[in-house]
């Protein structure tokens, strides 16, 4: 009768369902059980930090295992590959810049890789600023930020007038970049009645926050023609002095052309000549 059996295609298909749904508790036993410690996070106050150590421990897999190693933000750390169940990863100085993403990874035979994920959380410090910009009026000025910790920080720029102000694009000419550790901050077109100042860059997560200042110089359009302006200035005044200095000669100074060049002869030494040519007639 057709009510008493069940099309052949329809009862293939219950009877794959019904086989996925019995292979699913297997199929996950068989999956690697990977036991690992606990975040760890760096604070400020605990400075200088204890040594840390990271653990991974493999604990079941009906797999091979191959080889195993440490990575950090993705990366591959060195010296760390081995043949290995159980998994150590120690820092001794632990710093900001320690913090991060840390995996475990098993490579197995003819299997997928396993791992597991120990996050070292850190305050953003910042390692790289200018301390100082010094551009032209007109000029583009570029300012930035980098620093350690983990998460990766949300950025946000000040200028200080006193009081911290949020930098609004009103203008068209500021603009903010920043991806993970690094933020840059761009201004275009300097104005210099405007734009000089203390500009701030503060990072911050949820471990703690810090910020650096950058000072920003705006110089006039001349400023490329001071040192001229300056050493023509010196040859102004010092043509003036020479010129002061000859009209203020004194007259006696200056030699007579009336005057005989030599000394005057006197009436005694023309009468003592004139008596020896008169001793040497005589004679």
């Amino acid at each position: 009768m057709a009510g008493s059996s069940l099309p052949s295609g329809l009862a293939l298909s219950l009877l794959l369902v019904s086989g996925s749904l019995l292979a699913g508790p297997g199929a996950a036993q068989n999956e690697p059980r990977i036991v690992n410690s606990e975040e760890i996070i760096l604070r400020t106050e605990d400075s200088p930090h204890p040594p840390i150590t990271l653990q991974c421990n493999l604990t079941s897999s009906s797999h091979v295992l191959e080889y195993s190693y440490w990575t950090k933000n993705g990366v591959e750390l060195t010296a760390t590959r081995k043949n290995a169940s159980n998994m150590e990863y120690r820092i001794s100085k632990p710093r900001a810049d320690d913090s991060g993403e840390y995996h475990c990874v098993y490579h197995f035979v003819s299997a997928p890789k396993a791992n597991a994920t120990i996050e070292v959380k850190a305050a953003p410090d910042i390692t790289g600023h200018k301390r100082s910009e010094n551009k032209n009026e007109g000029q583009d000025a570029m300012m930035y930020c980098k620093s350690v910790g983990y998460p990766y920080p949300e950025w946000v720029w000040y200028k200080k007038n006193g009081l911290p102000l949020d930098i609004v694009n009103t203008s068209g000419r500021f603009f903010v970049v920043s991806k993970e550790n690094y933020t840059e901050l761009n201004i275009m077109n300097l104005q210099i009645t405007e734009d000089p100042g203390e500009y701030e860059c503060n990072a911050t997560n949820a471990i703690g926050t810090n910020s650096a200042i950058t000072i920003l110089r705006v110089r006039s359009h001349l400023a490329p023609l001071w040192p001229f302006l300056g050493i023509l200035a010196e040859i102004i005044i010092l043509v003036v002095i020479i010129v002061v200095y000859e009209k203020r000669k004194r007259p006696d100074e200056v030699p007579d052309d009336d005057e005989p060049a030599g000394p005057m002869k006197t009436n005694s030494t023309n009468n003592h000549k004139d008596k020896n040519l008169r001793q040497r007639n005589t004679n």
